[in-house]
């Protein structure tokens, strides 16, 4: 007898339907045809002794399984369930006549329980695609496959209860049930770390609100100490809320790469990864064998933070300069690419010399003569074009510290971002492509951010004063638009450009150039 019977594979973040043909015939073999990977290959083992340990008898005759479609690469164990309940409906050991309406996915220990898998989000996304109706998946997985409407999700402890489903005999396994819009407003204000926490450094905050209000990329340049990593770490707390489609796209990108806990469902907040400075290009941008998603993508909608900047290697840097403009990243290999999405918000803190203590209002720099210089060349100039703000961070001083009155709290400052992420919207509402300030091209300036006569005045004054290349200027114009729509102005005024100015520090040709502390940056 030939049964068939729906699952799926996980190529990139999205999920391809694959259909398990069965047949049991004479003879004594078992053969797995259509591109199966080693563990694909091994399942034999953990089918037979996950049916024995189930109460279940495995059929010692000849067991043709097909991987439907056949050019295309499986892998992963996620089959072993579906391949299992395809031998006993081809052995007729299992009578289900609505087996065409489900998906199954499950790995299968020996004991017969059924193991947590990754993808399992997107699988449940093409299920719904599809029109089936039902899905059969790890109990593990069931309140993330559950995030997904009209599809009835059971979820597994054990092969048996599997087969007891599609035989109609289990009323103990019921379907999971989530109420996904209510869940995740209920958990979307939660954060563990917030800005009334942070004393003094009012002008770091402001740069923050910029950045987060105009999804600007930033980075901070301060003495050790100064409360870069801090700060930082604060950031989601100001950041707009996820919509449900981010939501949705951030969970399935977490959940290809197996980083959803158990029993999880939408991710509520956003990501927010750190990764040290000795990660590898492969994990930064993903790839491997079989790709997974690296650290920017599991970052998509949410912060990347690198800290002690200058201590990545070169090359890792240089491979951050396409994702950054484009958004996305395509890992491509001898007989098929990928694409993860990696839209993220790049904040980066570093010292500012060797020592790192140049610019400190208290402690002398011992860095020899151009040392400053070639520790700041250790960043390339095409990767900090890439950086809209670029902040100087001076030590908190003491009265600071010590006062006890209360400082802003994130969800003031989270209040006036998401109003101008909303003006944002609005504008680029027939844009495609563009969300928020930081991707308006050079078309978008000049429709959009151009300033008045005295602004513009301003910023070619600045321009000479302090000898700015050329790329700062479209960055000063994206900024100071960000800064007039916190200030609700509909068009971008001469204090806008002022402030916008103040956040080009590095772009300053002397800096670097004395050893004596810096003069402050002014437009």
């Amino acid at each position: 007898m030939l049964s068939k019977i729906t699952s799926a594979a996980v190529h990139g973040i999205e999920a391809l339907p694959v259909t398990i043909e069965t047949v049991v015939d004479r003879g004594s073999n078992f053969v797995i045809v259509g591109l199966p990977d080693k563990a694909i290959q091994e399942s034999q083992t953990r089918i037979e002794n996950a049916m024995k340990h189930g109460g279940l008898r495995f059929p010692h005759r000849r067991v043709v399984i097909n991987l439907a479609p056949a050019d295309v690469r499986k892998e992963g164990a996620a089959f072993d369930l579906p391949m299992a309940l395809g031998v006993l409906t081809a052995a007729e050991d299992i009578q289900c006549d609505t087996l065409e309406t489900y998906m199954i996915t499950g790995e299968l220990s020996l004991d017969g329980s059924v193991l947590p898998v990754k993808g399992v989000l997107p699988m449940a996304i093409k299920a719904r695609e599809m029109g089936l109706k039902r899905m059969i998946v790890p109990a593990a997985n069931a309140t993330e496959a559950a995030v997904v409407n009209d599809v009835e999700v059971l979820g597994v402890e054990n092969i048996a209860q599997a087969v007891s489903i599609l035989r109609g005999t289990d009323d103990a396994v019921q379907p999971t049930v989530i109420d996904t819009r209510n869940e995740f407003m209920r958990q979307a204000d939660k954060f563990d770390f917030d800005f009334s926490e942070v004393k003094g450094q009012e002008s770091v905050k402001r740069a923050f609100e910029v950045a987060c209000a105009g999804g600007h990329n930033i980075l901070l340049v301060g003495s050790p100490g100064s409360g870069k990593s801090m700060m930082a770490k604060r950031l989601p707390s100001i950041l707009p809320p996820l919509s449900l489609h981010e939501a949705l796209e951030t969970t399935k990108i977490h959940s290809v790469a197996g980083r959803l806990e158990r029993g999880s469902m939408l991710m509520t907040r956003r990501p927010f990864r750190s990764p040290h400075h000795t990660v590898s290009p492969v994990a930064l941008v993903g790839g491997g064998s079989p790709p997974q998603p690296g650290e920017i993508s599991l970052a998509h909608n949410g912060v990347l933070f690198l800290d002690e900047f200058p201590e990545f290697p070169r090359h890792v840097l240089e491979v951050l300069r396409q994702p950054i403009e484009d958004r996305f990243i395509t890992v491509s290999r001898a007989k098929f690419s990928v694409d993860y999405p990696a839209s993220f918000m790049l904040v980066a803190s570093m010292n500012p010399c060797p020592c790192g203590y140049y610019g400190h209002p208290t402690r002398a720099c011992t860095c020899m003569p151009g040392q400053v210089q070639r520790y700041m060349s250790r960043i390339s100039g095409p990767m900090l074009d890439r950086i809209d703000l670029q902040i100087e961070i001076q030590p908190v001083s003491f009265d600071h510290m010590a006062s006890t009155a209360p400082a802003e709290s994130s969800a003031a400052i989270r209040e006036r971002v998401v109003k101008a992420r909303l003006l944002q919207q609005e504008r680029f509402k027939n844009e495609p492509g563009v969300h928020c300030n930081a991707q308006m091209g050079t078309r978008h300036l000049h429709r959009y951010a151009w300033p008045d006569a005295e602004g513009l005045s301003r910023l070619r004054e600045a321009m000479d004063r302090h000898n700015m290349s050329a790329r700062a200027f479209d960055r000063i114009l994206r900024v100071a638009r960000t800064i007039a729509d916190l200030a609700g102005c509909k068009h971008v005024e001469s204090a806008h450009i002022a402030e916008a100015i103040t956040y080009r520090n590095l772009d300053r040709a002397t800096y670097g150039q004395t050893q004596t502390s810096p003069l402050p940056f002014s437009p």
